[in-house]
């Protein structure tokens, strides 16, 4: 039995380290705990173990339930080595034009998949479960060559010169088990697991591709970076307490690869397993794969060397953290606390390796907020919470970790009450768009990696989406305009196009912005990157447009104006001294070509250009124009399935 005066001074000592835990956690850089030393499973049961300790240790819940044995929870359904263009090698067929169009990329030399490539002659579409070849160039001959379905769902590719990698998702069913079934005691259920197929085809007769290998991977199709011939695919899939517990597995040319599981003990709401496989485009090696075991909602980044894997937790009440600074005081508390894990992982010639592993407050918004420069990672988060005193709150700052993932440099509390909308690295400098209720434009130097600063910034109304490099002294964004309400706050209007000079770092300017219809009016570029279209040495920046516009109506009673909609795409020139021309207008909506109350979902989701053709991609339709007189398409090749034509709220 212990002493009551022994237990008095063990319970003041504890109290005295509670206290100075709580001072230490109260910085507000303190990176997250972390209490375990990373660890591999082999095993089934090891996975089990694991997440049944987490359960017990941090209260976690819903995706530690007991499951089927389908992967479903009882109670409910839950469904730098490459050339920046990847065919620079390429042996050119006589009528290839002489420059084209890539997939706009993060990081030149790390190729991103899409549905849509391009070679300087023919254009591979994926549309509906089928690989579009088209004989694109002259366009006047455009046709399709040959259609090729494709197992399962298929979502993106690489073309590395003569070969197609094609990443599609399938379900694999079957039969579950668990002991009783294998017992014999009770009939065996029937369940299953997503799983990808990396599909790789010569394209050596483009008339009739040929598949030359088909590697499976457990998991949804996540994401795939390429890297000159090696192809880094990741898959994804949800790890539930079951019985059977479902293991990794990659196979390819019979074999069966059964990769170790790599865990770290950082709590989490959810888990899944993370796949990374590698493997080249030509021969037939086995692939190299890695799993990991980390949370839920992930951010990838790949640079030439490494990649980054992000994901956010909202740590339990054991790991709460206080917050000190300007905006947040010393005894407010943050609840719930959002932090960013990121994983390095280095990959090259088709080799994977665990590097380490770092955090940081607040959440990411996309790729584009991880950057790697000199042997550096530079993030930009945001970190959204709620104190008792203060309310909810927002405010984002800007980190700078070693090779190590150790904080060596960070800059904090931009913009309260503000959030990012748009991040872009560019050398030694991160322009950064925030937004409430105006859009401050800031430009940050990270020249010293240990002291981030503020150079410069500008408060103009609206916001960017998108931020692209136009050269080292001027950007351009492509988001929507706001403007003043009668409740005292802001609505948003058009479509904005902004041209900024960030020469005089400590005073960058808008030197113009461009408004494309109101309210309603979107384009697929907000939200991905690679429907962005700019050549420099071409004059060419193209951006499709699903445009919202309201005209007036005389003689009709209580209807004065009606909704007209257009699709299609809208090419410009641009330059820092005359800013956005208008150089034509791409039309998709079909009809009689007049303006009016049509909707189609075949929005143009993608554009390219050989020589001096500019072809502009929708799931249904490819719509080839010549650059030089955008009036008139000079050739229209239909794809062989897409989404349907909506008129007027009717199917057709």
């Amino acid at each position: 039995m212990i002493h009551p005066r022994i237990a008095a001074f063990t319970g003041l000592c504890l109290l005295v380290l509670a206290v100075l835990l709580g001072t230490i956690l109260l910085q507000p850089s303190a990176e997250v705990p972390d209490d375990g030393v990373t660890g591999t499973f082999t095993t089934a049961a090891e996975v089990r173990g694991y997440l049944e300790r987490m359960q017990a240790q941090y209260g976690q819940g819903s995706m530690y339930r007991e499951t089927n044995g389908t992967g479903i929870p009882s109670s409910g359904i839950s469904q730098e080595s490459g050339a920046s263009k990847q065919s620079a090698d390429v042996s050119i067929p006589s009528l290839t034009g002489t420059g084209y169009s890539t997939t706009n990329i993060q990081v030149a030399g790390v190729d991103e998949a899409d549905f849509v490539k391009n070679d300087g002659r023919y254009l591979y579409v994926i549309s509906g479960n089928n690989l579009v070849i088209i004989d694109a160039y002259p366009a006047e001959k455009a046709k399709i060559l040959s259609e090729t379905a494709i197992t399962g769902s298929p979502q993106e590719m690489f073309l590395d010169r003569d070969r197609l990698v094609i990443l599609s998702t399938s379900w694999d069913g079957g039969p579950v088990y668990d002991s009783a079934e294998k017992a014999g005691m009770m009939p065996p259920r029937y369940g299953g697991r997503t799983q990808t197929h990396a599909l790789v085809y010569s394209l050596a007769d483009k008339s009739d591709p040929e598949l030359e290998q088909d590697i499976v991977l457990t998991g949804s199709y996540y994401d795939a970076r390429m890297i000159g011939e090696y192809v880094y695919a990741i898959t994804s899939e949800s790890v539930y307490i079951q019985d059977p517990m479902p293991m990794p597995e990659v196979r390819a040319e019979g074999a069966v690869i059964s990769p170790e599981i790599r865990y770290f003990d950082i709590p989490s709401s959810s888990y899944q397993y993370y796949t990374i496989s590698a493997f080249r485009t030509t021969g037939s090696a086995a692939p190299a794969a890695e799993t990991y075991l980390l949370g839920y909602g992930t951010t990838l980044y790949v640079s030439g060397g490494n990649m980054y894997i992000a994901y956010q937790s909202t740590l339990p009440v054991a790991y709460a953290v206080a917050v000190d600074g300007p905006v947040i005081r010393n005894e407010e508390t943050l609840t719930p606390r959002e932090t960013t894990t990121i994983h390095r992982i280095a990959i090259g010639d088709g080799q994977i390796q665990y590097r380490g592993k770092g955090s940081v407050p607040g959440h990411l918004l996309n790729q584009f907020s991880m950057d790697e420069h000199g042997g550096n990672l530079r993030v930009a988060t945001t970190v959204s919470g709620w104190s008792s005193r203060a309310g909810s709150m927002e405010y984002n700052n800007v980190y700078v970790l070693s090779g190590k993932m150790e904080t060596v440099g960070k800059l904090e509390y931009l913009a309260p009450d503000e959030r990012i909308y748009a991040t872009r690295f560019i050398g030694d400098r991160l322009y950064m768009v925030t937004f409430k209720r105006i859009d401050p434009l800031f430009v940050i130097d990270l020249s010293d990696p240990a002291k981030p600063s503020v150079l410069g910034k500008l408060k103009i109304p609206g916001y960017s989406d998108y931020l692209h490099p136009y050269d080292q002294n001027h950007l351009i964004g492509i988001g929507k305009e706001t403007e003043a309400n009668q409740w005292g706050g802001v609505s948003v209007s058009g479509l904005k196009l902004a041209l900024f000079d960030v020469s005089d770092v400590e005073h960058p300017t808008q030197v113009e912005a461009l408004v494309i219809g109101e309210a309603g009016t979107d384009s697929e570029a907000l939200r991905d990157h690679k429907a962005f279209l700019f050549d420099k040495e071409k004059n060419l920046l193209v951006i499709p447009v699903s445009e919202n516009t309201v005209k007036a109506v005389d003689g009709i009673a209580r209807m004065p104006y009606y909704p007209s909609y257009w699709q299609g795409a809208y090419v410009f020139g641009v330059n820092p001294d005359e800013g956005f021309t208008l150089t034509g207008k791409v039309r998709h909506l079909p009809g009689d070509g007049a303006e009016g109350s049509y909707w189609w979902t075949g929005a143009v989701m993608r554009s390219l250009y050989i020589d001096d053709t500019l072809y502009t991609v929708s799931r249904d339709l490819v719509v080839a124009s010549d650059l030089a007189d955008l009036s008139k398409p000079v050739a229209e090749i239909e794809l062989p399935s897409g989404p349907q034509i909506l008129r007027s709220g009717m199917m057709e």
